[in-house]
């Protein structure tokens, strides 16, 4: 653990005890719960970001050390359909995951997809429909060096293509998202900008026997580096308005402030700025969607959800020259607003959250530090209300949540890829009728434990592939490709 690091753990639990006047509810029909936030200077500075960063870069630090010494299990490939048979898929006692109705079809090692750190993140896929109605599926794997390119074959099994190295320096942090045949991909990395990648170079059949180092320098579509986007920490994606918007770009006091910065890439090979949203300041993560939800004011309108550190912020951005604030809420357990999902885009009614530091520092429901999803009731988007949570049977942070046909797919941290049955929120948006139907672990280091709340294991997840292969990035490990067994619930 760095020095720094190590103040903020002593520091912040102290400015998250301290008292304030903020009053949360989740509803007419609960109780107001008062709940002590933390001074709005700790996030508004940075400094709460700062811890976490901290936090999980002491983590890969010391992930890296075990690898040097060869303590670090499960770093060579699987080729071969592995079924999850009595709770475990592996091949041999180094490389065996504990798991529930989700089978392995393979994994492969970072170092496999190119990368000379070794190190993962974000995770997204790309499908292209062919003639016959054929379709190919592709892996876009963020490493601390680059992005991986890799084909999902109709087996299960990886096709490595090729990578794009990192546009300056490495970074832990990078975030990919597609619109149309175009990847965009940012970083944490110092002046990185947004690469703008065409896609249809991974069609080129002589890839499969020789993959490419494609050049950051004649390979991209474009490059866009225009201030005030030389770092980014998410990249979102509006593909309806052909928008992709850096978040979390530095510095916070910059006239965006960190927030919502809007790229037009209706032309991707001329991406232009189109403004941004500055007004509640740094924003973590975003979906932002045309809205057709139940609030007919807005029916029609651009929104964004976002996720701004010790709140839940919905702007409307239909005119992303001028975009407003609908609604700003903190609440019950807030410690960092991280990202989240609505559960079904066609009526946008309700949505799903993720805090990063609830389950680290035990607040609210997390007090266990068992995982914890919070519903939000959004059909009033003046007013969303908090309706309850679903808590995880096992510990750990979660990290990057989507939802795909009533099901929420959970990167969460050490206790791997969750999925959870979240149909029933219409009719109990306590939580208290969400199910877990599958699991798959990528961290096994801490099974006999129960899990612990540790920045390890999967980053990201991407669960929409018309053949229902599910990518994970683990950070430590690799791609891992697994497939719902249709197995009954556990």
């Amino acid at each position: 653990m760095t020095g720094l690091t190590a103040v903020f753990l002593a520091l912040l639990p102290l400015a998250l005890a301290l008292p304030n006047d903020e009053v949360i509810t989740r509803g007419e029909e609960y109780p107001l719960i008062h709940v002590p936030l933390a001074h709005a200077d700790a996030y508004t500075s940075g400094e709460v970001h700062a811890l976490m960063m901290g936090m999980l870069s002491d983590s890969i630090a010391q992930m890296e050390a075990e690898r040097a010494s060869g303590s670090l299990l499960g770093l060579h490939a699987i080729t071969q359909h592995t079924p999850c048979v009595g709770g475990y898929a592996g091949t041999d006692a180094d490389n065996t995951y504990s798991c529930n109705n989700l089978d392995l079809y393979s994994f492969t090692p970072h170092a496999d997809l190119g990368s000379k750190t070794n190190f993962g993140n974000d995770i997204w896929g790309w499908t292209h429909a062919e003639e016959g109605g054929v379709t190919r599926e592709f892996a876009l794997v963020g490493e601390s060096d680059g992005t991986a390119f890799a084909e999902v074959l109709p087996s299960g099994q990886i096709a490595y293509l090729g990578r794009l190295g990192t546009q300056s320096v490495n970074s832990t942090w990078r975030d990919i998202k597609v619109i149309g045949n175009y990847a965009y991909i940012g970083s944490e990395a110092l002046d990185h900008g947004v690469q703008v990648f065409d896609l249809t170079k991974l069609l080129d059949a002589s890839l499969l026997d020789q993959p490419q180092e494609f050049s950051i320098h004649t390979d991209l579509a474009a490059l866009y580096d225009s201030l005030p986007v030389g770092s980014s920490h998410n990249i979102v994606a509006h593909e309806t308005k052909k928008l992709i918007i850096a978040v979390g770009s530095m510095p916070r006091n910059d006239s965006c402030a960190a927030g919502l910065i809007f790229i037009d890439v209706s032309d991707p090979t001329n991406p232009t700025n189109a403004g941004c949203a500055s007004a509640d300041g740094y924003v973590h993560h975003a979906q932002c969607l045309v809205y057709q939800g139940p609030h007919t004011e807005y029916v029609g309108t651009d929104v964004c959800y976002a996720f701004n550190e010790d709140s839940f912020t919905i702007y409307n951005v239909t005119d992303t020259k001028d975009p407003l604030i609908i609604s700003t809420t903190p609440y019950y357990g807030v410690s960092y607003s991280h990202q989240g999902w609505v559960v079904d885009e066609r009526n946008q009614e309700y949505l799903l959250l993720d805090d990063e530091l609830d389950e680290v520092f035990q607040r609210g429901w997390a007090n266990n530090s068992h995982t914890v999803t919070y519903i939000w009731d959004i059909k009033n988007l003046e007013q969303p209300v908090l309706t309850g949570h679903y808590s995880s049977p096992v510990k750990s942070i979660d990290h990057n949540l989507y939802v795909h046909n009533g099901w929420a797919y959970e990167a969460n941290y050490g206790s791997g890829l969750r999925v959870v049955d979240v149909s029933s929120v219409a009719r109990d948006p306590t939580g208290g009728s969400f199910s877990e139907v599958a699991f798959f672990d990528v961290h096994p280091e801490d099974d006999d434990e129960g899990g612990e709340a540790t920045f390890t294991g999967s980053w990201s997840v991407y669960p929409y592939f018309p053949s229902g292969y599910i990518l994970i990035n683990s950070i430590e490990r690799g791609l891992f490709v697994v497939k719902y067994n249709g197995g009954a619930v556990a």
